[in-house]
């Protein structure tokens, strides 16, 4: 998911952009953004507390971008939907921008109700489909991995409680997929649709552009007020996420022009993308300084969140906040900026071995 938690410096930035004025719709309605584009948003039970959708006219029906958390109320908001702004007319095809439940939660739903197909990158879905697999118990080894960022027992064991979460969020996906990949042209309604993938926020992340009139729908790639989660998780506790993400952002800046009208999963559609995208560069080079600054004396990954977030981590949001610190360790380590060594407790204790990224 996108951050609850936004960095003190890459989430807040707003100079630059312009913010075409839409009213944002309730759930069950919509509004047309642009040419057979119309703009839904769903509910989200989180500080975070919605997930924009996005239909396209698509011949006799709708190709829905993204479908929201599979929750009661969701579900109520799409048979509102459905009857009312769509028209009673048919879902032709799902297309999923990556696996965060709350992207993909009903997506098994609306291909089920309409036998439409579920198009994803396949990063994506085979992510998606381990996940919901991944019902428990909790891996000792991720209880090892919380345990060397700082976390307590206590911490520890509510996250044990709270294993396979991701699957009550996410409604079964269909046991098939049609695979997605940079470079594609999708005909949607007669019009060309061009994909590019993003990375770093989630492994191949789908955004689709139609270059005709620069339309531009960013998933959680791009975001106006927020910055997106990019985060270590156990499964991978080496991995470098924000290394992809910073060159994800650069090839972005390179690739697409200034006049775009861009549609994100979170916020409001806005214009402006070469701005964004500079300022959720620079936001992380800022924090990166200010967690080297940070690690003058050893640190746990738990110690680094003042430098990184601009309010205080609670238990709600402790996950996504420990992974984000140990992206940005793990970006330093590979610099070799930063080092870590483990106690006798198995926990990390990191340290600056320079004081200046090169960034």
């Amino acid at each position: 998911m996108a951050q609850a938690l936004p960095s003190s410096d890459a989430g807040t930035g707003r100079r630059g952009l312009t913010y075409p004025p839409f009213e944002a719709p309730a759930w069950g309605e919509a509004v047309e953004v642009a040419p057979g584009v119309l703009w839904l948003r769903a509910p989200l039970p989180m500080t975070l507390d919605h997930v924009n959708i996005w239909a396209l006219a698509d011949g006799d029906g709708w190709m829905v971008i993204d479908a929201g958390l599979k929750t009661s109320v969701t579900l109520e908001g799409w048979e509102r939907a459905l009857a009312g702004p769509l028209g009673g007319r048919p879902v032709t095809r799902v297309l999923c921008t990556h696996m965060h439940p709350d992207h993909i939660g009903l997506a098994g739903w609306l291909c089920e109700r309409f036998e439409a197909p579920l198009l994803m990158s396949r990063l994506e879905y085979v992510t998606g489909r381990m996940l919901l697999a991944d019902a428990g118990p909790a891996p000792e080894a991720g209880a090892a991995f919380y345990r060397r960022a700082g976390w307590t027992e206590a911490q520890i064991q509510a996250w044990r409680e709270g294993y396979g979460r991701f699957g009550k969020a996410v409604a079964p996906l269909p046991d098939g997929y049609r695979r997605v990949r940079e470079g594609d042209r999708l005909t949607i309604g007669g019009e060309v649709w061009r994909i590019v993938v993003g990375d770093g926020h989630s492994p191949e992340h789908l955004c689709l552009w139609r270059e005709a009139d620069g339309v531009f729908i960013s998933g959680d790639q791009i975001l106006p007020r927020i910055s997106s989660n990019v985060s270590v998780w156990p499964t991978e506790p080496e991995a470098d996420p924000l290394d992809d993400w910073m060159r994800s952002l650069a090839r972005l800046r390179a690739l697409l022009p200034d006049d775009l009208l861009v549609l994100p999963s979170h916020g409001e559609p806005f214009t402006g993308v070469h701005a964004r995208l500079e300022a959720l560069t620079r936001g992380h080079q800022v924090a990166l300084k200010r967690l080297l600054r940070t690690l003058s004396a050893p640190c746990r990954a738990v110690d680094v969140f003042p430098a990184l977030f601009a309010r205080p981590v609670d238990d709600g949001v402790l996950g996504m906040a420990t992974g984000e610190a140990l992206a940005h360790l793990n970006y330093l380590k590979n610099k070799g900026l930063a080092q870590g060594r483990t106690d006798d407790d198995g926990v990390v204790w990191w340290t600056a071995t320079q004081q200046e990224t090169g960034e």
